[in-house]
């Protein structure tokens, strides 16, 4: 089993930078491949960016790529997901996501475990 808890969100205007930490807990979370994904009002949850477990692999959304970047210190459990030039159609709740399984995936029902998801409103 392997919690993961979200923050990092919050308000801010177009162009600004946000900084969102997903820290894992749990047997072997360190080993785990993690992904972003984000929910927006009335739209289905989406892929942001994932990373495999040891970094060596990343993959990113066309809609953010260039603007987000993410890392992962596995020495501390967790996974950064650098926001930079953000606009007001990046408003959504975050979540992150892990999975085990043995390929690279930004499909959402590979995802086994969730966390609670953080808020992020960008303003214009």
């Amino acid at each position: 089993q392997v919690q993961l808890v979200e923050s990092g969100g919050g308000l801010v205007q177009s162009g600004a930078s946000l900084r969102l930490s997903c820290v894992a807990s749990g047997h072997s979370s360190s080993k785990y491949n993690m992904g972003w994904f984000r929910s927006a009002p009335g739209k289905e949850r989406a892929f942001v960016a994932a990373i495999t477990w040891t970094g060596s692999n990343t993959d990113y959304a066309d809609s953010v790529k260039g603007r987000f970047a993410l890392a992962r210190d596995n020495a501390a459990n967790t996974v950064y997901l650098q926001m930079n030039s953000l606009k007001p159609e990046d408003t959504a709740v975050y979540y992150c996501a892990a999975h085990n399984r043995p390929f690279f995936t930004i499909d959402p029902g590979t995802y086994n475990y969730w966390g609670q998801g953080t808020q992020v409103t960008v303003s214009s």
